[in-house]
């Protein structure tokens, strides 16, 4: 009996071993034939609404022609990823968001969807059953305020003479991360200029609110902000927008000089400023309200990095947050070394590559 037991036990081990096997070379014949031509590898990274929705809206912003083909293809997207509960979430069948739904349901209406189509009034009712789009976080409050939805005091102060600021400061640019600053720094510019979006359908979302968007104040204490750390900043705020108007235009211009430079000692190329999408959105929108036409030429390097960044199919199109060949080489070599002989030679040249 014990004979029979071992038997079966082997020949189940065996045959989960040879499934597992056939599975890793299938795996590995895929990445194989996934591979670019100087060896490294490359896939879509989706994320979720808010960067396909904020890309419409940067288009509007900037009151550039409608590419009605793409936004139809964004639009079949972004309905198709809507949640169950009316909105969208951050993760795919994830719990619902509020600046990811208020962001898409603008994004849809900007492209021309009727706020009374089904999937817009289950994202209406979705959003107001939560308390309305005054729960956006910072970053969709500053595209609504550049969009005259809400007023510039619903935003924090973020003064662009931070650029001016020596190394040594408690507080300058080089001691925050990469991603961080790059976001952050053509924002400064934006909250300093106040700019209004072309929007030249003049589209906006007041229905998403259950109050006047424009008494809107400062966002409340998060449940996860501790009252120490909250009451600083809010202090901090409060004494800023009181000492902003005393900055002289000579020392604003000097710090948006200043900002401008940071910038663009860091365009890098058609892959975009931080490779990310808020800094090169942000950067784009920064030279609009400097006044650099669309043709000049970091603005329009800005743009094209930012087309990169579309994935477009026969029906469908979003836009990644960024790309991502050092992380899938990286990963996909990693596998490769643990698959063995025949994948061998592919992942030094991957390696090669990075």
């Amino acid at each position: 009996m014990s004979s029979l037991m071992h038997s079966a036990d082997d020949l189940v081990g065996t045959r989960t071993g040879e499934a597992l096997e056939a599975s890793i070379a299938s795996a590995t014949r895929a990445l194989l034939g996934s591979r670019q031509a100087d060896g490294h590898w490359v896939f879509e990274l989706e994320a979720d609404s808010t960067i396909p929705a904020e890309y419409v809206l940067l288009s509007h912003y900037l009151g550039e022609p409608a590419d009605t083909a793409l936004e139809a293809k964004i639009a079949n997207y972004l309905r198709r990823v809507q949640g169950a509960h009316g909105g969208w979430p951050l993760v795919h069948d994830g719990d619902f968001d509020m600046s990811a739904s208020v962001k898409s349901y603008f994004a849809l209406k900007m492209i021309g969807e009727s706020p009374d189509a089904a999937h817009m009034a289950r994202a209406r009712e979705a959003i107001l059953s939560r308390g309305g789009a005054i729960h956006s976080n910072v970053f969709t409050r500053f595209m609504l305020a550049m969009f005259g939805v809400m007023s510039w005091r619903s935003v924090p102060v973020l003064p662009v003479e931070i650029m001016l600021l020596p190394r040594w400061a408690p507080f300058h640019v080089s001691k925050i991360s990469y991603w961080a600053r790059t976001t952050m720094v053509p924002l400064m510019v934006l909250a300093a200029l106040k700019p209004r979006a072309k929007n030249v359908n003049g589209t906006g979302i007041d229905e998403l609110f259950l109050q006047e968007p424009h008494s809107i104040g400062m966002t409340a204490k998060a449940p996860h902000q501790s009252w120490g750390w909250f009451l600083l900043f809010r202090g901090l705020d409060s004494v800023l927008r009181v000492i902003e108007p005393l900055f002289t235009n000579q020392l604003r211009a000097r710090a948006i000089d200043a900002a401008v430079a940071f910038i663009e000692e860091r365009l890098n190329g058609e892959d975009g400023v931080g490779a990310i999408f808020p800094p090169m959105a942000n950067t784009v929108m920064m030279y609009e309200v400097l006044g650099k036409p669309a043709d000049y030429p970091p603005r329009a390097l800005t743009r094209r990095a930012l087309e990169k960044l579309l994935v477009v199919t026969e029906h469908e199109a979003y836009c990644q947050p960024c790309v991502s060949p050092v992380w899938d080489t990286s990963l996909t070599c990693h596998a490769l070394l643990e698959a063995g002989n025949e994948a061998l030679p592919a992942a030094k040249q991957g390696l090669d590559w990075l």
